[in-house]
């Protein structure tokens, strides 16, 4: 009887190992990065492109406009006047 178990257990224990060694084989789901700050200034001249994408609040994130410019990313208050101006003008992409 204490053989039996044995086996069912090992059996158990290699499919859980064969599972989870399989879940790896997709990789990991590539993520954005994200703003964990905004700035208020005014940067609307290094801004390029005319697109924009809007970052939603869960932590380490912060609610956010994410612009594009020549060096990168730009995290921009969504609350900010200028932002407010050039998004106005621009298309949203998701």
């Amino acid at each position: 009887m204490s053989v039996k178990i044995l086996s069912v257990t090992l059996l158990l224990l290699s499919m859980c190992v064969c599972f989870s060694s399989s879940a790896g084989i997709r990789g990991p789901t590539k993520k954005r990065p994200c703003c964990v700050d905004v700035t208020n200034l005014n940067m609307s001249p290094e801004v390029v492109g005319e697109t924009y994408r809007e970052q939603a609040s869960s932590y380490p994130c912060v609610n956010a406009i994410i612009f594009n410019t020549e060096y990168g990313q730009l995290c921009a208050d969504p609350d900010a006047q200028w932002v407010q101006n050039l998004t106005s003008t621009m298309k949203k992409v998701q």
